[in-house]
């Protein structure tokens, strides 16, 4: 089957990709360089950043944004890293599309709905710059570029590999799991399998959480742990926290909200991050103290791992006053977590 090895290839670099774009993304986003090119797809214009300081015609078409070399450059290389994974995208949906009556184990529906999430992806992206960070607009880029990374590896578990076991994208593969009492063992695959959902569905909450939070720049507005301003509930404001559209015509770059509004973000996410984190334990101590496909023990390992760094970075990253690397990190810990749990989803469901 050459044509799913190229396919499975051109999933697991897409996935490599894909993670480098979102962690990227964070980065640009950290360094207040989302603007650094304060047009689309181009920069003041340009292709490159290249150039342009010595153009004063580019740079007079945006007064309101002088160029700012180091942003430029980041904001940019964000945008060529994402523009290749388009490419990747593109093509695995081509030959997907080309193949798919000669190949059963290619699925076309789901390659077409792999390629439409990442053009949504791309106009968001388009949007976030156009509308000047919209915290609406860069939530959803966030949680886009996560489905996007989520899609690819969902395809790369889904293609058959004789060495990795891998299952058909059409239905489950059978790993020959018995678990000795077949009616015990599926029942306890349908549990495991639920509760792997309920732990997705937390944490894709919890990741839009985390976008809106850094949107509004709210991180800061707690800068202690485990309380908030020395509180263990400070004043909020959530009449304001979670107005999705304010209008057009406003720049959002270091946020509009009031303290108390960023309080109630903060406060918010840091219960969605405890509601996760029971949500993928127990669906992860399941699977390894209950009668669970032996193919998922090694994925609910790995979820507890990812939970136990993401929630380390996330702690450490309050403690030390929001470093930029850690900030970065958390970001790339919440795409560790997700394909973890993804992989946990997957294989509780062997049979």
């Amino acid at each position: 089957m050459p044509v799913v090895r190229w396919i499975r290839r051109l999933a697991l670099a897409g996935v490599l990709l894909c993670f480098v774009v979102v962690v990227l993304g964070a980065y640009v986003r950290l360094n207040a360089a989302g603007l650094g090119c304060p047009d689309w797809p181009g920069c003041y214009g340009h292709a490159t950043p290249l150039g342009v300081e010595n153009n004063a015609a580019a740079q007079a078409a945006f007064p309101n944004k002088p160029l700012d070399t180091g942003k430029a450059w980041k904001e940019m290389v964000h945008r060529y890293a994402a523009g290749a994974l388009v490419i990747i995208v593109v093509v695995i949906t081509a030959i997907a599309v080309a193949y798919r009556r000669r190949q059963k184990f290619l699925n076309a529906p789901y390659a077409i709905a792999l390629l439409a999430t990442i053009v949504v992806q791309a106009a968001l992206g388009m949007l976030t710059v156009t509308w000047q960070l919209k915290p609406l607009i860069v939530t959803l880029h966030l949680v886009f570029g996560m489905t996007t990374l989520a899609l690819l590896w969902w395809l790369w578990l889904a293609l058959p590999s004789g060495l990795w076991g891998g299952m058909a994208v059409h239905g489950v593969g059978r790993s020959g799991f018995n678990g000795g009492g077949g009616g015990r063992a599926a029942a306890a695959t349908r549990v495991a399998h639920m509760l792997a959902l309920i732990g997705l569905l937390a944490l894709s909450v919890q990741i839009a959480l985390g976008g809106w939070t850094s949107s509004n720049y709210a991180a800061v507005a707690c800068p202690d742990f485990p309380t908030c301003q020395n509180a263990w509930w400070p004043h909020t404001d959530y009449q304001n926290a979670f107005i999705l559209w304010r209008g057009l015509g406003i720049n959002y770059e270091g946020g509009v909200l009031d303290n108390p509004a960023r309080v109630a973000i903060h406060l918010t996410h840091r219960l969605g991050a405890v509601v996760a984190t029971l949500a993928l334990s127990l669906a992860s101590l399941f699977v390894l103290f209950r009668k669970s496909p032996p193919v998922a023990l090694p994925a609910a390992y790995a979820v507890l791992a990812a939970l136990a760094l993401q929630l380390t970075i996330g702690i450490s990253m309050v403690l030390k006053t929001f470093p930029l690397l850690l900030t970065t990190a958390h970001t790339a810990g919440a795409a560790l977590l997700l394909l973890a749990t993804l992989t946990l989803l997957k294989k509780a469901n062997t049979r």
